[in-house]
This record gives C-alpha cells, sequence and structure tokens, in this order.
C-alpha cells in the first residue's frame, strides 16, 4: 500500500538539513531501487525551484510499505528527524487515483 509522509520543518532548517542530506538520500534511493518511492521531495520556502539560503519548510514522500507500521517506523528513523531537521512528522495510508 502506499503511505503519503508530510514533514514539517523547524525554523532555519536549512544547516542541518545539508548535515545530513547525503545519508537521507541514500535511504530513499534505496527504496527508488526497490521500486517502493511514487514522489519525494522538499517544499521550497519561497516560490521558486531554487530557494538558496531560504531553504525548506518540509518535505513531502509517497512511498510503498506493507503497512502503516512500517511506513511510520520508516519516517521515524530518518536521518533528518535524527538531525532536528523535522518539527513534526505525519504519515497516513494514501490512495492514487490518478494518473491512472
Amino acid at each position: 500500500m502506499l503511505y503519503v509522509i508530510y514533514s514539517e520543518d523547524v525554523p532555519n532548517s536549512l544547516e542541518l538539513r545539508l548535515s545530513v542530506r547525503d545519508q537521507h538520500i541514500a535511504r530513499l534511493t534505496q527504496l527508488q531501487d526497490e521500486g517502493r518511492l511514487i514522489v519525494a521531495g522538499p517544499c521550497p520556502a519561497i516560490d521558486s525551484e531554487d530557494p538558496g539560503s531560504s531553504g525548506f519548510t518540509g518535505s513531502l514522500l509517497v512511498l510503498e510499505f506493507n503497512s502503516l507500521e512500517d511506513a511510520q517506523n520508516w519516517a521515524d528513523d530518518d536521518p533528518y528527524v535524527a538531525a532536528g531537521v523535522y518539527n513534526k512528522v505525519t504519515v497516513k495510508p494514501y490512495k492514487k487515483v490518478l494518473p491512472a
């Protein structure tokens, strides 16, 4: 089943994000290699694909897991959580309708 993981950053998180970004991306790449990553990316703090020093306000992921518990455990183990990048992480089941 698919799950959406929406994470909200603490204020001024850019430096923290950059400090563990490689570890965060490595976990996502593993899911991509397994065919379980649908979409992943950050939310820029300003209306720009490259927010520069303005940084990001959070992240949105849609991933496939066997259960909500598995998705929550994966989210809890994110390097961004350990580094204090995220203030809040929400994990919910997700049903993809379109594109078919």
